[in-house]
């Protein structure tokens, strides 16, 4: 049987690397990592939109905000995103990109009729992240070290099936480990793509309790998908392993190593939910305030993990994995809560809004699904490796005066939730927006922004195999909101 949990994965991690099971913390992460694929003219105030909300985007920042929607309101948007990277491995520049367009936003907002105060419904979608990621990378590694001897080390199938390692035996013949002639001097080239985002369909309800204290609710029933896929070369281009050399002394047609590939597929299908409640108080006709406390999001993740590989010899033959590994399992993770504050002062055609948001990334768990071992011990890295951060949103927005056109701009600061990362690791985003109202209830929404940080991966170890990389990442959001 093969030892799958000795199969390395090459994930992105950030100044922490280990031999990893295809289940770890980087999953809870991927998930728990909060995304700015929000509404369109918040995206344009940097997200700064705990103390505004008063259109349908409420749901994702602040349900309470609802009360302040007086007519029927119908938002749409689409998001154009794209991932870039720039990575540096052995000195070699490699360079990468992945771009998606796709629905961000569509619902209602239904103000109910009152004696008295403001009752107001919502629902409909939101996009409230996407998974879209890719590296690429290629070099000389001319150290004695590569990912066929960590797989021989922990006496994984995968070498010995692939003609790369052959077994010992001491003197009772009994079995001691694999051995293998590799000694690194390999070109190890690769790349990750990975795709799919979390959808939440909502229901939201806000009431205004007293004249201008409003507060709400927001219920989240989450579903989405995510691929990952890495290809993975160690090739010996400088002939160090020619044909003298057999890899199993067994098997002649081991000589002349040439190429070891392997290919690792996530696949996951993702449910969960959460809810988040709020509150709004507008303290003058200049200032308001806002508070939301978003409950951690519980998933169910039914993953699929594929594994193929093969070995290429001068010989002219090809050992490969047969059957590839196809392994699943269903386990639950719960993310984070989130705790906002935020406050907005209006003056004439001027708003500025700022939020603060709290998240203790140890928070992350894996409730169900592994075994107990696995769970106890991925739990415990969450513990150990990440922080709690917070996240700092600012924006503007002005009215050009005697007209119908509004500019907007914002900043967004994304601690990375790593204990022992340096700001470089920060992501950092500025933002742009542009709102046209036609006068015929119908409004048109524009917004841009751009954001950079460093990351760095491991392919297997510690430091001995390492990317570095310079990512951005973009986003172009349409909307249109029209007022019945």
């Amino acid at each position: 049987m093969l030892k799958l949990k000795y199969l390395i994965v090459l994930l992105i991690v950030i100044l922490f690397t280990s031999v990893v099971k295809s289940q770890n913390f980087n999953d809870a992460l991927r998930l728990s990592e909060l995304e700015i694929v929000n509404g369109v003219r918040s995206l344009g105030m940097g997200n700064a939109y705990t103390a505004l909300s008063n259109d349908f985007s409420a749901a994702l920042f602040n349900p309470a905000g609802f009360g302040l929607v007086k007519n029927l309101e119908l938002t749409s948007g689409v998001d154009i995103n794209s991932f870039s990277s720039e990575t540096v491995f052995f000195s070699n520049k490699s360079d990468d990109n992945i771009s998606k367009l796709g629905l961000n936003q569509f619902g209602f907002a239904l103000p109910i009729p009152t004696s008295r105060g403001s009752l107001v419904l919502g629902f409909g979608f939101n996009q409230t992240k996407n998974f879209n990621y890719a590296i690429s990378f290629d070099g000389f590694n001319n150290g004695n070290n590569s990912l066929i001897q960590e797989l021989t080390y922990d006496n994984d199938d995968i070498a010995y099936e692939l003609g790369l390692s052959y077994p010992t035996y001491d003197n009772n013949n009994d079995y001691v480990g694999d051995v293998t002639e590799i000694n690194g001097k390999l070109n190890q080239d690769g790349k990750i793509k990975q795709d799919g985002s979390l959808n939440s369909w909502l229901f939201s309800g806000a009431i205004e309790v007293q004249k201008d204290i409003f507060v709400g609710v927001t219920l989240n029933i989450i579903n989405g998908d995510m691929t990952r896929n890495r290809e993975y070369y160690e090739s010996d281009i400088d002939d160090y392993y020619d044909a003298s050399i057999l890899l199993d002394p067994s098997e002649p047609l081991t000589s002349d190593f040439e190429t070891f590939y392997i290919n690792d597929i996530i696949k996951w299908d993702i449910s969960g939910w959460n809810a988040t409640f709020g509150i709004l108080a507008k303290m003058n006709e200049n200032f308001s305030i806002g508070l939301t406390y978003e409950l951690p999001k519980e998933f169910n993740i039914k993953e699929n993990y594929l594994v193929d590989a093969y070995s290429d010899f001068g010989s002219g033959y090809r050992f490969v994995l047969d059957p590839p590994i196809d392994n699943r399992i269903e386990y639950d993770i719960s993310t984070p809560y989130k705790l906002t504050v935020g406050a907005a002062f209006l003056k004439d055609n001027f708003t500025l809004s700022a939020d603060v948001s709290y998240i203790d990334y140890t928070e992350m768990e894996f409730t169900e699904g592994l075994n107990v071992f696995d769970q106890i011990e991925n739990n415990k890295d969450i513990k150990e490796i990440f922080r709690d951060v917070f996240n700092i949103n600012a924006g503007f927005e002005y009215q050009i005066p005697y007209s119908d056109f509004y500019v907007r701009g914002g900043f967004i600061y994304m601690p990375s939730p790593y204990k022992e990362d340096s700001s470089d690791f920060d992501k950092k985003y500025i933002t742009a927006g542009l709102s046209i109202d036609s006068g015929r209830n119908v409004v048109f929404n524009f917004a841009y922004a751009y954001g950079w940080w460093k990351d760095i991966g491991d392919n297997y170890s510690s430091n001995v195999s390492r990317t570095f990389q310079d990512n951005s990442k973009s986003n172009l959001m349409l909307g249109i909101k029209y007022r019945f």
